[in-house]
This record gives structure tokens, sequence and C-alpha cells, in this order.
């Protein structure tokens, strides 16, 4: 890319890339459900409140970058939006998956990406998650980095370089400030993928509806 792409951006890139895989039936996305997307409060580093104006700024930020764009879906009045990573940077559902891991949820251990990647693709093991985090690494121009071992911890994290260069002070602060729930964190997870199906289907009826007033 010309250039980094903000967090928004970032979020908005992920936030597709991972509902196109875990729930198919309600991608492509509306500005809504893309919006809810973003600004869940479990599995989101950071945890962002944006509104839709903002959303909708970092999807055409996307589409001047060529990783986004607007989506025709048959019996459908409300404009819907896609990622165009597969076309744009050639990447398999396994990259994507990895990547979309990420890119929502920021720096991330091999084994943090492979327990983290279940709903979006299948990976055999370790051995499998390395490999594929391996070529996101080696791709032109490379997707990620392997960040230094944080004290006090055994392995190296992944982070993407979608947004440019890692700013690795940032980063130490930031994973201090935050003590994530693990217990409670699957539970919100459902919750909120619950709301933006709702949002989805509702949204549908209403066009569906709209045809017959």
């Amino acid at each position: 890319m010309d250039s980094p792409l903000t967090d928004q951006a970032v979020r908005v890139l992920g936030v597709l890339i991972e509902k196109e895989l875990s729930t198919p039936d309600y991608y492509p996305m509306t500005l809504n459900a893309l919006t809810n997307g973003c600004n869940q409060k479990s599995n989101r580093s950071p945890v962002m409140t944006l509104e839709e104006s903002e959303v909708l700024d970092a999807v055409n930020e996307l589409v001047r970058h060529r990783l986004a764009g607007h989506a025709s879906v048959a019996g459908s009045r409300t404009m819907k939006y896609r990622h165009a990573v597969s076309e744009q940077l050639g990447l398999d559902q396994k990259q994507r998956a990895a990547l979309a891991t990420l890119l929502v949820r920021g720096p991330q251990t091999i084994g943090e990406v492979k327990g983290h990647t279940g709903r979006m693709a299948a990976f055999a093991d370790l051995d499998d998650t390395a490999d594929t985090l391996r070529t996101l690494r080696d791709h032109d121009p490379s997707l990620l980095v392997q960040l230094p071992v944080q004290p006090g911890k055994k392995e190296a994290r992944m982070a993407h370089l979608l947004g440019g260069e890692i700013d690795l002070e940032a980063l130490e602060a930031e994973s201090q400030s935050q003590a994530p729930a693990p217990a409670a964190s699957s539970i919100r997870q459902e919750l909120e993928d619950v709301k933006a199906r709702l949002a989805a289907l509702e949204e549908e009826f209403a066009a569906f509806r709209s045809q017959f007033e």
C-alpha cells in the first residue's frame, strides 16, 4: 500500500474479514452491522466506540486502497460492503483468518491465533498456524512482523503491518493496561454476534416489507 491504514480502517477491514468467514449468511455487511462489529466490547483490542459516519469514512479509505468495495445483493435496497483482500493480496482462507485476528485483537502468539480463528478456519495444529503466519510475513509487501518476546513471557507475538511500523513502547503499555476476562469473553462474543445478526435481519425484513408498501 502507498500509505498505512488508520486505526479505524484497520478495525473495519478486520471485521469484514472476520464476519465473511465466521457468519457468511450475514456478509456482505450493512453499515449498521459493520458498526456493531467494530464496537464489540469483547474480542477487540483496543475497544472502540465508532459512529456510523466514522465507519463510513474508514470504508471509503479502504476503497481508496482497493481493499474494500460496495456489494450488490439481490433483493436488498440497503448498501452493503465487502472486503477485497482475496483479490488485492491473494490471501486464502487460513491467511485471511489469521490476518483478521491480528487486525481486530492486536498482537497474538501462534497459539492465540490458532485458538481465536476456530470459527473462521481450521488449522490442523500449531505448525500449520505458524506456516500460515510465515506466509503473511514473507508476503510482498510483508503483512506481519514478529515482535520481541516480552519480559516474563515465553512466546513471541505477531503483529500486522497494515497500520504502518509498530510502536513497541505503545504496545507494551497497552498490553499491561488490559486484563481480559476469558470466562466471560466467549459469552459476550456470542451476544455481540446475536446482536449483529438481529440488526441484519431487521434491515432485510424492512427492505422486504417495503416492496409491498
